[in-house]
């Protein structure tokens, strides 16, 4: 029962073993952590907004400007149901509207509203905020060293052009309810 139990605080949920003193974490399950963290804060940030993570993948996309569900499905390679679903969620949340005066009624471009804008702004607030406290904690040197090896890492893994483009694919399930 003891043995059992000492085995069960060591193991993390991530599948990695925890040492007392020294955790045994490999990159990528430090990386979804802080991942995790960083989506928690931001969220916070976002209360009473209604936005989910995933919404966040279509608003950053329509920061570059209007599109179709269609064209955002393709650019991010998911399914134009789940992006019109989202789409409309974020409508009735007051997010992003139509267009006005698009020509063709069959197109329906969504751009980002004033509320949408706004909260866009307060997670880029929190990110700033998350920024700050790390670079006092590690020192501008190490900060500037460890955003240039994820951007490295993101290139590595064929992310870095979907980031400057705004069209990195949502996690799978992240724009369901």
């Amino acid at each position: 029962m003891v043995v059992r139990f000492a085995m069960a605080v060591r193991v993390h949920n991530y599948g990695c073993v925890l040492e007392e003193r020294n955790p045994a974490l490999d990159m990528s399950s430090a990386l979804t952590l802080l991942g995790d963290a960083v989506t928690q804060r931001v969220l916070r940030a976002l209360d009473g907004t209604g936005l989910r993570p995933g919404h966040g993948y279509l608003m950053q996309r329509l920061v570059t400007g209007p599109a179709t569900a269609t064209e955002i499905a393709a650019e991010l390679g998911i399914s134009q149901q789940a992006v019109s679903k989202a789409l409309k969620e974020l409508g009735d949340l007051g997010h992003i509207e139509v267009v006005s005066g698009a020509g063709d009624r069959r197109r329906r471009p969504m751009t980002l509203t004033a509320t949408g804008r706004h909260a866009v702004g307060r997670a880029r607030a929190a990110r700033r905020e998350i920024d700050e406290r790390l670079r006092d904690a590690l020192g501008a040197d190490e900060f500037n060293a460890t955003m240039a090896a994820l951007r490295t890492a993101l290139e590595a893994l064929g992310l870095g052009d979907q980031v400057r483009r705004r069209a990195v694919q949502p996690p799978a399930g992240s724009l369901e309810d």
